[in-house]
């Protein structure tokens, strides 16, 4: 036995499994099938550390000996209900050899879902798939698997969506893991991927009840997660994909959805609340890139005009409807920030992220946003974490002129947020921003944003409470000590500057007899006065006198010695003018 040929010992194991059932013997066959299976595991570990054309010939040769047995009309169906729970795990290892051998492994799963109950079927591909995503190359492995799978949905006869709900985050995991593959083929993943949304719309379209609802959502869940899987594994130019994600288009009408439903994230909403009904499991967290799928979806049609078109949207009219509805807009700078924050995208995505946000801003203004009807503060933590991301992309963008659209959005996204709150995401910027070059950029915007009519009008008091406190996270950090020179020069420079405009913006103010404060300015008030001079400006002028001449003193005519001498001039001349505007505004109480 030992001599023969892999495919004969094959053609005996299965005729031993034949004569087994005729005699009886159940406990026999279980045996043969451990040895069948025994028998092809090692022929695979031979391929895998011996390849060469006579073994993959071999492993051709068994694979439609296999498919000859299964296909014969006298074939015992206990035989092949035996066989199912093993063979299709076993052979889609070899899936990978060659498309012969593919072509051969899936007519192999085939005969088993034509052959054997669905339900049952539905549980060994799926535990198949599962052991796919360990094997050296689950690309392969799996193709035949979820061909299979794709068939076992549409002859499931009932409980339809129980069924469904157990088999689609495999499918989803799986594919996520083809997508991570350094030589992932983007088509082959999308043909996987969108097999199995086609048999789920074949199923739902044969139901016309609450489950039918349920397997729509289900599927539309399910184009949405492929869709941010299709899009991260994306690995050259985003316009190559674009007949890819035109098919998928058609699956978004066919299940109610809209890209401004979905920008917005009220479409996802829905989507999980549906499923989600009378479910105490974590089936919601089986679709962890849902809004960034969604986002996707919108960025796609805007990417192409071809995309739009396949789902019969306007992306004029979205928005035209965006601009006119401030708490969409806050909406959807709550889900691009899924898109920006990513650091697997190309930064194509991202420009493209970036422009719409410049689109559904433009002609915006700070008044639009300030209707005391309308709150804010439910949208301003997914707004923070938008605006975080969008410092990454100024600080880390490719060229400059994507750097220059990702400032003017975010000037424009600050001065969209309802002045109340536009204070408290700038001072949660400042307070967690690791870079002191974006800190002083962020203190450059609360600069600007205090002259603004709309926010004179809010409480002044507050305003010079969040402006001091922004100076003194800078001059007098929470770690304790004083700032770190030259390394946190251009931090000190843009605090020391905004300081300095409060002081001279109050002090116009008073002298132009304007109250904007029934309990006057708190940024000319003696005592915060007295606390900056004391506090902030003396300790740091004995700093940068200490450093300055540390700089000189050390390293004559040093390079180093000389730009670092450069970075703290500048400091030191704005300094000097805050301590002389303090002293005398001191002088005056």
């Amino acid at each position: 036995m030992a001599s023969a040929s892999p495919s004969r010992r094959v053609r005996e194991l299965l005729a031993l499994c034949f004569s087994s059932v005729e005699a009886g013997g159940f406990r026999e066959l279980e045996s043969l099938v451990t040895e069948l299976v025994n028998c092809l595991n090692s022929l695979y570990e031979n391929v895998v550390l011996n390849a060469s054309d006579e073994l993959e010939n071999d492993v051709i040769e068994v694979l439609d000996e296999i498919l000859k047995v299964l296909s014969s009309p006298q074939v015992d169906q206990d035989v092949i209900d035996a066989l199912s729970f093993h063979l299709p795990r076993v052979t889609s290892k070899f899936a990978d050899l060659s498309s012969r051998c593919l072509q051969l492994v899936e007519e192999i799963v085939d005969r088993f879902v034509e052959a054997c109950n669905p339900r049952d079927m539905l549980s060994i591909l799926c535990e198949a798939l599962d052991a796919a995503r360990c094997s050296l190359s689950p690309s392969s492995c799996s193709t035949p698997l979820l061909h299979g799978l794709s068939k076992v949905f549409i002859s499931i006869q009932r409980r339809h969506y129980e069924q469904l709900k157990v088999a689609v985050p495999i499918v989803l995991n799986v594919l996520k893991d083809i997508s991570l593959e350094t030589d992932v083929q983007v088509e082959g993943l999308f043909d996987k991927a969108l097999g199995i949304a086609s048999s789920i719309r074949d199923v739902s379209s044969k139901l016309n009840n609450e489950e039918e609802a349920k397997v729509r959502c289900l599927l539309g869940l399910y184009v949405i997660q492929i869709t941010a899987i299709l899009s991260v594994s994306i690995r050259d130019k985003a316009a190559s994909c674009i007949p890819l994600v035109i098919q998928l288009e058609p699956f978004l009408t066919y299940c109610g959805l809209t890209h401004l439903g979905l920008i917005t994230g009220n479409d996802t909403e829905k989507l999980m609340s549906t499923v989600a009904i009378d479910d105490d499991d974590d089936f919601g967290t089986s679709f962890p890139d849902i809004n960034l799928g969604a986002s996707f979806l919108l960025i796609w049609a805007k990417i192409s005009h071809e995309v739009a078109e396949a789902a019969n949207a306007a992306l004029g009219s979205d928005v035209d409807e965006l601009q006119s509805n401030p708490v969409k807009r806050w909406q959807v700078y709550g889900m691009l920030k899924y898109i920006l924050s990513s650091v697997d995208l190309l930064w194509e995505f991202k420009r493209h992220a970036i422009e719409f946000l410049l689109d559904i801003t433009e002609g915006v203004t700070s008044s639009h946003c300030n209707d005391e009807q309308i709150d804010c503060s439910h949208y301003t933590p997914g707004i923070y974490a938008t605006l975080q991301a969008v410092t990454l992309v100024i600080m880390y963008a490719p060229d400059a002129d994507l750097r220059k659209k990702t400032f003017e959005a975010l000037k424009r996204v600050l001065s969209d947020i309802a002045a109340p709150h536009r204070f408290d995401v700038l001072r949660a910027l400042v307070t967690n921003s690791r870079s002191p070059s974006m800190t002083a950029i962020l203190l450059g915007l609360v600069k600007d944003s205090i002259s603004e009519s709309s926010l004179q009008a809010t409480d002044c008091a507050t305003t010079d409470t969040h402006v001091i406190e922004l100076v003194e996270l800078v001059l007098r950090p929470p770690e304790g000590g004083p700032p770190l020179l030259p390394d946190q020069s251009d931090a000190v420079l843009g605090a020391l500057n905004l300081y300095r405009f409060a002081l001279l913006f109050e002090s116009r103010e008073c002298e132009a007899g304007k109250e904007r404060s029934k309990v006057g300015s708190e940024i000319l008030s003696k005592k915060n006065l007295e606390k900056a001079y004391k506090e902030w400006l003396l300790p740091l002028r004995t700093l940068m006198s200490c450093s300055i001449a540390e700089n000189l003193k050390e390293d004559h005519g040093q390079e180093s010695s000389l730009g670092d001498v450069c970075l703290l001039n500048p400091i030191e001349f704005v300094l000097y003018r805050c301590i002389e505007l303090v002293e005398e505004r001191l002088k005056s109480h």
